[in-house]
């Protein structure tokens, strides 16, 4: 049986309700010493690993000229480093510094203990489903991307 239009409607507005406490919640905390939208971008890319400046793009789903900008920042501040790209000597490939990688890994446990106390009132049962009710959305999500290509 396929999901019903009104509850896929409660499921979209659930999202978007989430995504919203989500970066009030971060933007409240200061936990970085970055924007959230850099945060973002380090930990994509720390995800995928070395790659070239457009692949990141699609993967984060936006312009290479707004990325390009944001890696520029990255960089400046010693969190990303670029190096020529041995198959194409116009283009450069991006990856994490340590110093990137020690704000992921900084940012992380901090999240982590700041989302510990606000589910205090959770059972480990109840967030274990949680993950696994978001992670099958994300993949759901993720699969559309894929199935229906790049923007043009």
């Amino acid at each position: 049986m396929s999901v019903q239009a009104d509850t896929a409607q409660a499921l979209v507005d659930a999202v978007f309700a989430l995504g919203r406490s989500l970066r009030a919640v971060v933007s409240a905390s200061g936990e970085t010493p970055i924007p959230p939208a850099l945060t973002s971008v380090l930990f994509v890319l720390a995800a995928r690993g070395e790659c070239r400046q457009n692949e990141l793009a699609a993967d984060l789903c936006v312009s290479q000229s707004s990325l390009s900008r944001q890696i520029s920042e990255l960089a400046d501040a010693g969190y990303v480093s670029r190096a020529a790209d041995p198959d194409d000597k116009r283009a450069s490939r991006i990856r994490v510094s340590p110093n990137g990688m020690d704000i992921l890994r900084e940012t992380t446990e901090r999240r982590a203990e700041r989302l510990r106390g606000m589910l205090e009132g959770w059972s480990q049962e109840q967030a274990l489903a949680a993950v696994t009710s978001l992670t099958q959305l994300n993949d759901t999500f993720a699969a559309s991307v894929q199935q229906r290509g790049p923007r043009a």
